[in-house]
């Protein structure tokens, strides 16, 4: 996917990223609680929203992945 929706400064590889596609009769409530849900749970933040002629919808949620490189040194001396 070349058109990611990122940070300026970050590349793609930085995230990791959830496409949910909402049905078209889908009430907001429901959509809004859904992602509230995704948000707050898995610490998704809202990246872009597309609307489609039929009413549905398309959403892209991104998170940011943490690397974690360790602080240990070589640990065959011990």
């Amino acid at each position: 996917m070349p058109d990611l929706p990122v940070e300026r400064g970050r590349r793609p590889e930085d995230y990791e990223f959830q496409i949910i596609t909402v049905p078209p009769r889908t009430s907001v409530g429901q959509v809004r609680a859904h992602l509230t849900e995704e948000a707050e749970y898995g610490r998704w933040e809202l990246a872009r929203t597309r609307r489609y002629l039929g009413g549905g919808k398309k959403v892209w949620m991104r998170r940011r992945i943490i690397r974690v490189r360790s602080t240990l040194g070589d640990a065959s001396g011990l």
